[in-house]
């Protein structure tokens, strides 16, 4: 079946939305729980919060920014593989943070390892499930990206009851053995496509046997040729035979063809490289478009840091005392998850425009934010907590948006440019709020640092979406268009 082909929206493809869904659940359970490890780690190895926070932020962050090459793994080997490959990565690295002796070994093991891990599983979890589904397409997505909150609601009290039974090491050596399950979800992803390395073998042993069929001589002929060669050695000492020179000019014609045929696929693939270059350049073009960047990028640094401190500012204001049944990271998961099914379903109706819900969901977000630091109550905590996660859920609108502003053919490069902006907002966030802990010794200038970026975002994307900069482009283009000599001939 031809990768353009729709999905068969059903059947196996069900299968598939439940084994990818149990896949971001077991591989993003302890990523998106992580505030619930994070004071563990903070009084195991008495490092700085700015430093510790590294360890949580590039988890999540290092599998955003490296999504151009998952995606790429992905088309090249199929979803199966990648999703063994990311199954040994995430409980390898899980397993060896419990022997990390410091938060530097931290930071590569947990951070880095576990990461790339993650982002090979949110790539491939994505890829076949499109692959699967056409009119259905949202609903199946909607499920599979709910995994990823259902599993650190679910992490998040696990790892507290692991970290009390059985202490920290033992806790991720448990939660690594549990990330191995992403072996059993991978057998269920049946490919519908060829992937592209099995296309390039079969091409290449098609190429040799043609070649091998033409070129080798036949035995007689091998025969023949050492006989002569033998006596033309014995009459002439220095004397090369006619044909074997022949032989030799021809062996460097075809090596000089086979260097041309380098430089033909070395230009192919240059000018294939500068016409993706030009292609990102023609969208980040569009002032919407790097609004949105802007907005992501802003959101992603500012909302993503109380998913780790949120925990550690309960501790340290001597709030959690009888009233920590359910981890504030456990209420920010579930109720991201609400936010994820809710806001797509209004995006959906013809009378909300996604980029401004969008722009209320930072507006909404930094106002949570801001009240932080001055909330004396777990269960004002708790209530927050509720909020920032609910319009956390806007990450479900990402790619609606980026397909309403560049269009669906130039959706996958767009949004690998969306996901790359909040992947550094996420690396970034965590460390510049320890970094303000550190020098204040209070989280009351971090939290309003990271409201005002989530609200700074909103703002951006609000003014630069407004209509009324459309009408002026369009009268500052009339002048320009005036001097055409053909412009009737020019598409509008």
């Amino acid at each position: 079946m031809s990768s353009s082909a729709p999905g068969p929206d059903g059947g196996w493809g069900w299968v598939i939305v439940m084994a990818c869904f149990m896949a971001q659940l077991l591989a993003y359970g302890s990523p998106q729980s992580v505030g619930v490890l994070y004071p563990e780690w903070l009084q195991a190895f008495q490092e700085s919060k700015g430093m510790t926070a590294w360890v949580g932020s590039l988890v999540s962050g290092v599998g955003l920014i490296a999504s151009p090459v998952c995606s790429a793994c992905v088309d090249n080997f199929g979803a199966r593989p990648v999703t063994i490959f990311s199954g040994v990565m995430v409980a390898g690295g899980l397993m060896l943070s419990a022997f990390a002796p410091n938060v530097q070994f931290l930071i590569f093991s947990y951070g880095i390892v576990v990461g790339l891990g993650c982002g090979l599983v949110y790539n491939a979890t994505l890829t076949i499930t499109c692959q699967y589904f056409d009119k259905r397409r949202g609903l199946a997505l909607g499920i599979v990206t709910t995994g990823t909150s259902v599993g650190a609601f679910i992490y998040a009290t696990l790892q507290n009851e692991l970290i009390v039974i059985f202490g920290l090491s033992g806790c991720l050596l448990i939660v690594g053995a549990m990330a191995l399950n992403l072996m059993a979800c991978a057998g269920f992803m049946r490919p519908l496509n060829v992937p592209g390395y099995l296309l390039k073998q079969k091409a290449a042993l098609e190429r040799n046997a043609k070649e091998q069929l033409f070129e080798k001589p036949p035995l007689d002929d091998l025969k023949g040729e050492n006989e002569k060669t033998a006596m033309v050695a014995k009459e002439h000492a220095v004397t090369i035979d006619a044909k074997d020179l022949a032989v030799r000019i021809d062996g460097k014609k075809r090596s000089f063809l086979g260097s041309s045929a380098i430089v033909k696929v070395l230009k192919k693939n240059h000018q294939a490289y500068i016409n993706y270059t030009h292609s990102l350049a023609n969208i980040l073009q569009d002032r919407v478009m790097v609004a949105f960047c802007v907005a992501v990028f802003l959101f992603s640094l500012g909302a993503f840091p109380p998913v780790l401190f949120m925990e550690d500012v309960a501790q340290s204001e001597g709030l959690v005392e009888g009233m920590c049944i359910i981890p504030l990271v456990s209420i920010v998961a579930i109720t991201t998850g609400v936010g994820k099914l809710v806001l797509g379903f209004l995006a959906d109706f013809k009378f909300v425009n996604s980029i401004y819900l969008y722009a209320f969901s930072l507006f909404a977000t930094s106002l949570a934010l801001l009240f932080i630091p001055i909330t004396k109550s777990y269960l004002g905590l708790q209530v927050l907590s509720a909020l920032v996660g609910f319009f956390s859920g806007n990450w479900s609108l990402t790619s609606y948006i980026t397909t309403k502003i560049v269009g669906l053919d130039r959706l996958t490069q767009a949004h690998g440019v969306v996901l790359l902006f909040g992947g550094f907002g996420i690396a970034i966030g965590p460390p510049v709020v320890g970094w303000f802990f550190d020098w204040t010794q209070s989280f009351e200038l971090a939290f309003y640092f990271s409201g005002s970026c989530v609200l700074l975002g909103g703002i951006i994307l609000f003014v630069v979406a407004l209509p009324c900069w459309d009408g002026k482009k369009r009268e500052s283009d009339r002048p320009e268009v005036q001097y055409t000599s053909n412009c009737d001939k020019l598409p509008l």
